[in-house]
């Protein structure tokens, strides 16, 4: 997929031990959520054993991604992860100058 000139917000966070239930469930809730906001373009993550995760989410626009940002309920969550589902995290937004890939055919 050619990912070049849309926005990645690149998240990286260190997992507290704590509800991993209401983690992975607003995490879903999340993901629904972004997926019905203009401009979203999708979403890539991992997280480690450690607890260690990169999240990618990708927009159209800087308008889009500073509107997902902005939105209340997305806004509830970070307060929430702030409070009991992360030890630290950071952000970095990013325009996409090129963007190629490779499938494997077989």
């Amino acid at each position: 997929m050619d990912r070049t000139g849309q926005i990645a917000v690149i998240f990286v966070s260190q997992r507290t031990l704590n509800d991993d239930q209401g983690y992975a469930e607003a995490a879903e809730a999340m993901d629904a959520l972004a997926a019905r906001q203009p401009g979203y373009c999708g979403v890539d993550s991992a997280r480690g054993a450690d607890g260690l995760g990169i999240t990618i989410s990708w927009w159209a626009d800087e308008a889009s991604a500073v509107a997902w940002r902005a939105h209340p309920e997305h806004a509830a969550i970070r307060e929430r992860g702030r409070a009991e589902w992360y030890s630290r995290y950071e952000v970095a937004v990013a325009e996409v100058g090129r963007s190629y890939g490779w499938v494997n055919g077989s």
